[in-house]
């Protein structure tokens, strides 16, 4: 078997081209990831896909097909993944809303790679500074989530096939579909998942993929260099899946003055002040609990209910125990 089919079909011209329906798309994924497909049919479907538009089915029958590749993750509660930081935003604050988040009880798991640096190392480095824990293998981030409630795996920790596509980047000079499957890939299977997006279109596409692989909670929003993460002086729209339905729900602005989330220049020390008080910056406090209740809402708290757990989390944050985070759970 080879890629010739979907090609041909995707690349027949005007009026007779067409996208790839679940089965064809997870079937060209599972031959890609085998090693059986020639390198130069790769570069062509996805760069097809890539200029027609990717479809919902498209993007699920490729994260179909490849977690079926994957090794069995220990159970998680929300899935975060992290595929943009570092470009074009600040300080990704985002990690201490997730840490806050696992202060809830809920077990997260932030996964991923960042094409555009050096094995993400920019992120990656932060992550101690956000008092989150990097894991090195998949034992690792099971003792890890028992620990915490909360680690980072490395995309190929688990998936390092995967991350050869992503880093076709750099051939192509071009974002493929990859990056959007990455967020859909949910590797452990949680209930819950939240994804950001740098270009709003994407919104409303991956949360028709997420209904199609049967996600029950999704949030999605247009976040700071396309991470879940949102700028507190302006409103912003989840789209949602809810017990697998699709919504959509507006969070009014939590700031009065517009601001970009690149506002302030801060050293990846500010994450440990900021958490432990030593720096006092409203803006970047607003941005950690904002997206902590965005988080919140994906596992299942009302808008309402989600800001004001995140204020309380925020203000309990120095007294956290993990028996005060059992006593939370749901």
């Amino acid at each position: 078997m080879t890629l010739a089919p979907y090609i041909h079909a995707m690349g027949r011209g005007p009026g007779r081209a067409r996208n790839l329906g679940i089965a064809e798309a997870e079937d060209a994924m599972r031959l890609i990831l085998s090693g059986k497909a020639d390198p130069h049919a790769i570069g062509a479907l996805l760069m097809l896909m890539r200029y027609r538009g990717e479809t919902p089915a498209e993007i699920a029958g490729f994260a179909q097909a490849m977690r079926a590749t994957l090794p069995a993750l220990p159970q998680t509660d929300l899935d975060w993944p992290s595929y943009a930081a570092g470009r074009t935003r600040g300080l990704p604050w985002f990690l201490l809303s997730a840490r806050l988040v696992a202060q809830s009880g809920a077990r997260v798991l932030l996964h991923g790679w960042n094409s555009h640096q050096s094995d993400g190392a920019d992120l990656r480095s932060a992550l101690a500074h956000a008092g989150i824990t990097q894991a090195t293998t998949l034992e690792d981030a099971a003792r890890l989530l028992d620990r915490d409630g909360i680690t980072y795996l490395p995309l190929e920790c688990f998936a390092p096939r995967v991350l050869d596509l992503l880093r076709l980047r750099a051939v192509f000079g071009l974002r493929s579909c990859v990056n959007t499957v990455c967020r859909m890939l949910n590797p452990a299977r949680a209930p819950a998942a939240v994804q950001g997006v740098f270009h709003p279109p994407y919104r409303p596409l991956q949360q028709a993929a997420g209904e199609i692989l049967g996600q029950k909670g999704l949030c999605i929003l247009k976040g700071g260099g396309g991470e879940f993460e949102r700028n507190p002086t302006k409103d912003v729209t989840l789209f949602r899946l809810q017990d697998g339905t699709p919504l959509e729900t507006v969070l009014p602005p939590l700031l009065p003055d517009a601001r970009k989330l690149a506002h302030a220049s801060y050293a990846p020390d500010a994450l440990h002040a900021l958490w432990r008080g030593t720096l006092q910056d409203d803006f970047a406090q607003s941005i950690v609990t904002g997206t902590a209740a965005a988080a919140l809402i994906a596992l299942g708290s009302t808008p309402k209910d989600a800001a004001t757990q995140a204020s309380v989390l925020w203000a309990a944050r120095l007294n956290y125990s993990q028996a005060t985070a059992r006593s939370l759970a749901p």
